[in-house]
């Protein structure tokens, strides 16, 4: 005869548990073993919290590489374009400061930049360089005004004629023309700022500008024919 007891589990573990039929041993639970961390996510995971706690130590800090970037953009930071401090500005590797003072004096001037093009057209830098900082660029439109599409063509604001300014740049109507030929010929303009500051330009006027105008270095242009 069979060892085994014919009762089905119910009444088995009824007769067990009254001491009618002796407890079978019971099996052990598996163990479940954790996963191990994967090494390239804690490491990563230690340069986030490091990075942090520098850039909490010192506000000024300077990242330093394509890698710091993606760690800073991890922890939530990011920089808002069209009201960022010099100090953020100067956080972004590669960044000088003589294009830091033209973005602030653009800004101060109520000049706002609608995307990473407009940026790189300002900058005059190349497309990987601001790919890099990109994780972290923040672009928010403030006001009512929209933001616009920039051409191609460059009119060099220092050498043009009156002729290709009233062409190429219609934006501008002939007072602003005359005296854009006038400012000049005192001193070359020196970027989008001087121009806006020294013809005293509305904000929506010079956004319209970005990409399509440069600062040749040199003489100015053809002078005003003098007045009698």
């Amino acid at each position: 005869m069979a060892r085994g007891h014919w009762l089905d589990p119910l009444a088995r573990s009824l007769l067990e548990a009254t001491g009618q039929l002796p407890r079978r041993a019971r099996p052990k639970p598996a163990r479940v073993e954790a996963p191990e961390p994967d090494e390239q996510e804690l490491s990563n995971a230690v340069e986030r919290d490091l990075l942090d706690l520098k850039l909490r130590q010192n506000p000024e800090r300077r990242l330093s590489d394509v890698a710091e970037v993606r760690h800073a953009a991890d922890l939530g930071w990011r920089l808002d374009v069209n009201r960022a401090s010099a100090a953020d500005w100067l956080r972004l590797p590669g960044i000088s400061p003589s294009q830091v003072d033209l973005l602030l004096r653009l800004q101060q001037g109520g000049v706002q930049l609608s995307g990473p093009e407009d940026l790189e057209r300002l900058l005059e830098l190349p497309p990987s360089q601001v790919a890099v900082w990109e994780p972290l660029l923040l672009f928010r439109w403030y006001g009512d005004g929209a933001p616009h599409a920039a051409g191609s063509s460059r009119v060099d604001l220092n050498h043009a004629s009156a002729a290709a300014l009233q062409q190429q740049l219609p934006q501008l109507d002939e007072a602003r023309r005359s005296r854009l030929l006038r400012e000049r010929q005192r001193a070359p303009f020196s970027d989008l700022a001087d121009l806006q500051q020294r013809l005293q330009l509305p904000p929506a006027l010079v956004e319209e500008l970005i990409g399509r105008v440069r600062f040749g270095q040199g003489p100015a242009g053809p002078q005003l024919p003098r007045s009698a």
